[in-house]
């Protein structure tokens, strides 16, 4: 008995069990993937210029830049109400159109519901494209099909938030359990009503829990879409950076991380609920 828990405690290639069965070690990659991993990072370093060197050398002027926010123009306040209600009115916005459009897409790329495998890849491989274009180069090309303001930058979230909230969305309908949906298929509903009643019910808390972790990241997209033009406090932020008005842009990062602070602690209290 010594000698076989012995040999079973062994760190060797092959160990032997008490009842005699041989258990082969699997071959370690750990060495192979640091290998890897170091000359990845060797080439990122050279490809971007990264240096050590500069960062200490220039870091102090960030610093530099926040003592000139500081103290922030409080006057400045009455001119970042409105860009700020922009912003959050896209957001609002946005991520309702997206979220509600996500539902049917979802529906026929999941491949427990449609059945058919070209369909639900065609459809699954489209929301893996629309995910690859940042939200900023989004509101870019509205820009030049609707127009400056915030209509273009709405409908950018939009498109995130359909892109970003359909993935999660099937691949929560996909895990779901289906037999409540093939009982009701049995008793004669379609597929609509036998979805509504049950997977709706399984799929419901994380949707929504989803769609507000999803409202939270929007605001802080919201805020910087101004950049191209798309309206919200953006526009005042970057003509302010411009101008060099640091006290100004202090004012409206304040404002910024006030919102963003209310609204992540609202959306983390309904989220728990739903949860």
């Amino acid at each position: 008995m010594k000698s076989n828990s012995r040999r079973y405690l062994l760190p060797t290639k092959k160990m032997t069990l008490a009842n005699g069965k041989v258990i082969e070690k699997p071959r370690s990659w750990t060495l192979i993937i640091l290998i890897l991993i170091v000359i990845a990072t060797y080439y990122s370093v050279e490809l971007t210029g990264f240096s050590f060197s500069v960062l200490v050398r220039r870091g102090e002027q960030f610093f530099v830049i926040l003592k000139a926010m500081l103290p922030p123009n409080w006057e400045f306040v009455g001119q970042v109400i409105k860009p700020l209600v922009d912003t959050i009115k896209m957001s609002v916005l946005g991520t309702l159109i997206g979220a509600v459009l996500a539902v049917p897409y979802a529906m026929l790329a999941s491949m427990n519901l449609v059945r058919n495998a070209l369909v639900s890849g065609v459809l699954k491989f489209i929301l893996s494209l629309i995910r690859t274009i940042p939200t900023l180069v989004t509101a870019l090309i509205l820009t030049y099909i609707f127009g400056l303001g915030t209509f273009a930058g709405t409908i950018a979230i939009s498109i995130f938030t359909f892109s970003f909230v359909g993935k999660q969305l099937y691949e929560m309908i996909e895990t779901a359990d289906m037999s409540p949906y093939e009982s009701m298929e049995a008793m004669g509903a379609n597929r609509i009503q036998s979805f509504w009643a049950a997977i709706k019910p399984q799929i419901l808390p994380s949707y929504l829990s989803i769609s507000l972790y999803t409202f939270e990241g929007n605001v802080r997209h919201a805020a910087i879409l101004g950049y191209v033009g798309a309206g919200g406090i953006g526009i005042i932020l970057n003509e302010n950076i411009a101008w060099r008005e640091y006290a100004n842009v202090g004012m409206i990062l304040i404002c910024l991380f006030v919102t963003v602070a209310v609204i992540e602690s609202l959306s983390s209290y309904f989220r728990q609920k739903l949860t």
